[in-house]
């Protein structure tokens, strides 16, 4: 598939998925050992974390209990999900974190107030993620870490090849390029961060895997459900991508990978440590 580095929509991005429950269902099974691993071991027990795009905040709350005396804010674009995310932090016993609704564009935080400024699966969704980087790189301290991973959409595969999982990895990466974001945001991680001037940069990839009985049900359910839902449904069909028959046909293939015993598939990212300097 062609680079597209310099081509992007110059339109304002949008955020194709919406919150909706498919979607939570998704966000709130994700772990800071699953999704933030690679800056786990740079953590210190004092630092002050901004969490972006934080989303029902679980891996906010598991930030927040790896710095007892520190302090986590987490931070998301849609207010109504923060709600969900103050519940996950009481239910988790964390009492050092606060939330508040923020545009990684324009952050309302004095330059240097972060020891780590961290987004999970962010930048794929945003029109200039080189602008959001220069933001993240000004509210963290000289000396501290901006931690950035995403996914890599083109390079994702499972077994066994069921076609019309195919037309879904097309289809998305369609509808999320038509948004203004870049669905293979993950391999581009390095380039912007330069772009953005960040030089002290360590980069690396991680995998999630599903498999097994209870992971197929739970992954192929998921994406049938969010296939089917708005906003992302409505965007596909009214950016004239596909049609209500072919949403239906690739939920339908979804489901068709899930009921194979030996199905598996793999989630690849980019990841990235940056040391602002």
């Amino acid at each position: 598939m062609p680079e597209r580095q310099d081509e992007r929509n110059t339109a304002s991005a949008v955020y194709i998925h919406g919150h909706h429950e498919s979607v939570l269902r998704s966000h709130g099974r994700r772990r800071a050992a699953d999704s933030a691993a690679y800056l786990l071991p740079s953590l210190e027990p004092h630092h002050r974390i901004l969490d972006i795009g934080c989303g029902p905040g679980s891996i906010t709350a598991d930030l927040a209990a790896l710095v007892p005396h520190g302090r986590v804010t987490g931070l998301d674009a849609a207010p109504g999900v923060l709600a969900t995310a103050r519940a996950t932090a009481r239910e988790r016993g964390v009492s050092n974190t606060d939330f508040t609704v923020g545009d990684v564009r324009a952050l309302d935080f004095p330059d240097g107030s972060f020891d780590v400024v961290h987004a999970h699966q962010v930048l794929q969704y945003l029109d200039d993620p080189v602008a959001a980087l220069r933001e993240m790189r000004r509210v963290c301290r000289p000396g501290g870490i901006v931690a950035v991973r995403d996914v890599v959409y083109t390079a994702m595969t499972w077994y066994p090849r069921v076609p019309g999982l195919e037309d879904w990895q097309r289809l998305y990466v369609d509808v999320a390029r038509a948004g203004g974001g870049e669905p293979d945001a993950g391999s581009r991680l390095l380039s912007w961060a330069r772009r953005a001037g960040l030089t002290d940069v360590t980069a690396t990839a991680g995998a999630w895997c599903w498999t097994g009985a209870e992971q197929r049900a739970w992954w192929s359910g998921l994406w049938a459900d969010r296939t089917r839902s708005d906003p992302y449904a409505r965007h596909a069909i009214e950016g004239g991508h596909t049609d209500r028959a072919g949403l239906e046909a690739i939920a339908a293939a979804w489901h068709e990978w899930g009921r194979h015993e030996d199905a598996w598939f793999s989630v690849l990212h980019g990841e990235l440590l940056c040391r602002v300097n």
